[in-house]
C-alpha cells in the first residue's frame, strides 16, 4: 500500500535539541503516524497504525529500547 505523504506536516522532538541526527514525525490520516529521518526529507517514511505507535512509544515510556 503506498500513502501519500507529501502534504504530511513533519516535526522533531522538542528533545533533539536542533541536532540533524533526528527522526522526524508526522500525525496522518486515520491516526497513523508517519516516520522518517530528518538528514533525508525526501528518502522513505515508516507509517505506523495507531495500534503500533501506542505500542512503540508505551515501550519506550516502560524503558523496552534501553541498552543492555
Amino acid at each position: 500500500m503506498s500513502i501519500d505523504l507529501s502534504a504530511a506536516r513533519w516535526f522533531k522532538s522538542s528533545r533533539s535539541a536542533g541536532g540533524s541526527d533526528c527522526v522526524e514525525v508526522a500525525h496522518l490520516a486515520n491516526g497513523q503516524v508517519g516516520v522518517r529521518d530528518s538528514k533525508n526529507p525526501t528518502g522513505p517514511a515508516l507509517v505506523f497504525t495507531p495500534h503500533e505507535w501506542a505500542a512503540f512509544t508505551a515501550g519506550i515510556n516502560h524503558g523496552e529500547f534501553e541498552p543492555s
